[in-house]
């Protein structure tokens, strides 16, 4: 039965693609006749792919966040997405993970009935897969955001320096944070060309900044936005930005040394198992000899 079901929809998917055997809707059909037709002129039918990911996106979407919440992951993917600028949004990469955890679902049970192994390991492949293949999406995402938050945090000394000297130079907040968007490379100067796109569409430079901010989620760029937001307040500017840069760095400097400290006791590890394990079989050797004598075994 979830066979033919299966079945069933894959060939309306399929044969709704085709022209010849989808119903246009009448929007479609009038739409060559519009004064300014949109780029997307192709045909979608009622039962069409497109159709189809905007009905099961949604519920895809639900599936997703309760799994991801049920093994650990409190973080909104909607922020995680935007923060490594993924061009998909919430529902299609929902839609992508489920469908290859469906797809692992099918290698399982192709497995089974191909390998029927014991009835044991029939939950290990059944359920298992699927949530391997689900997890590994999910952290292909969480390690990109990872890896974009520590390349901004490396960033973000040098960043604060520069505008220190911009605006020591003479410029306002804005041409400082237009200047180094333009200029610069890097993590720190593509969130700076979305900060000055959000100013030119009306947001002022403090509420900009708080939102790149609340996007990054990392505390040394939560303790500068609030040293530029007092641009209109202060004329000292740039002597605090460069204190917050210092600290910044000071920072940066200790996680490092922590990091490092932290490596070389792991280094450690092996190197006292390795010798543990060979001390251990000489000093046996001789205690279960003169166990052996005061036994007269």
């Amino acid at each position: 039965m979830a066979s033919a079901i299966a079945l069933w929809v894959g060939s309306a998917l399929l044969l709704g693609e085709l022209r010849w055997f989808a119903r246009t809707s009448l929007g479609e059909r009038i739409r060559p006749y519009a004064p300014a037709p949109g780029p997307d002129a192709r045909q979608r039918g009622l039962l069409s792919v497109e159709s189809f990911s905007e009905v099961i996106g949604p519920l895809a979407a639900g599936i997703g966040e309760r799994l991801s919440r049920l093994f650990g992951v409190t973080e909104d993917l909607g922020r995680r997405l935007t923060r490594i600028r993924s061009p998909l949004d919430v529902n299609a990469f929902r839609v992508r993970q489920v469908g290859r955890s469906a797809a692992a679902l099918g290698v399982a049970v192709l497995a089974v009935v191909a390998l029927q192994p014991p009835l044991v390991l029939l939950p290990l492949l059944v359920l298992g897969l699927p949530l391997l293949v689900f997890l590994l999406t999910e952290q292909q995402v969480a390690g990109a955001s990872r890896a974009r938050q520590r390349r901004l945090e490396t960033e973000l000394p040098v960043v604060a320096e520069q505008l220190a000297m911009l605006l020591s130079s003479g410029f306002s907040l804005g041409a400082a944070l237009n200047r180094l968007a333009q200029r610069g490379s890097g993590v720190a100067a593509e969130d700076l060309q979305v900060v000055t796109g959000r100013i030119r569409q009306g947001l002022s430079e403090s509420e900009a900044l708080v939102e790149w901010a609340e996007l990054a989620q990392i505390p040394a760029l939560d303790r500068l936005v609030p040293v530029l937001s007092r641009n209109r307040e202060t004329t000292g500017l740039a002597r605090l930005i460069s204190e917050e840069a210092k600290g910044i760095r000071n920072d940066a400097h200790r996680r490092l040394i922590d990091t490092m400290e932290s490596r070389a006791q792991q280094v450690w590890i092996p190197v006292t198992v390795a010798t543990l394990v060979p001390g251990v079989i000489f000093l046996a050797i001789p205690f279960i000899e003169a166990m052996r004598l005061f036994t007269g075994s």
